[in-house]
């Protein structure tokens, strides 16, 4: 097989949504992550979704959520790759712009999950699970968003 190669990501568009529960459920293995952000979106707590696209489908996405505290954080998640496209550096690279975006805005996000992915994507590591990207700050009792389960 040839190397596929997506195109930019870029924020996800009104109609999206559904194609982005697909995504989640393939990559997931079931609706528990699409049932994540529908309750996210619900409760006015995403602060923005990124999708990767090729060819009119949806191979990749992350979504930023606000943090309960500190307010000022957003959190990442959920976030997936398509099976098919998976071990070939493209949630790496989503990520690592994520990240680019967080320095040069001054932006804190957080991240929980698998440490060695984050942290090559350039999150700086704060706790055993949790990785920040952004600027240098003291970080206080950390509160997910509910619907995060964290």
């Amino acid at each position: 097989m040839s190397p596929r190669f997506p195109e930019f990501s870029r924020d996800m568009r009104a109609g999206e949504e559904g194609a982005v529960d697909d995504l989640l459920t393939r990559a997931y293995g079931d609706a528990s992550a699409a049932r994540v952000i529908g309750d996210l979106r619900r409760s006015g707590l995403v602060a923005g979704e990124v999708v990767l696209p090729y060819r009119g489908t949806i191979v990749g996405y992350y979504a930023l959520s606000r943090m309960q505290a500190p307010d000022d954080l957003l959190c990442v998640g959920p976030m997936a790759i398509d099976p098919d496209w998976q071990r070939a550096g493209h949630g790496r690279r989503l990520i690592g712009l994520l990240a680019e975006w967080a320095r040069l805005t001054k932006q804190g996000v957080i991240a929980k999950g698998p440490q060695g992915f984050f942290l090559r994507a350039g999150f700086r590591s704060v706790a055993d699970d949790i990785a920040i990207a952004g600027p240098e700050r003291d970080l206080p009792e950390l509160r997910f968003p509910a619907a995060l389960g964290r």
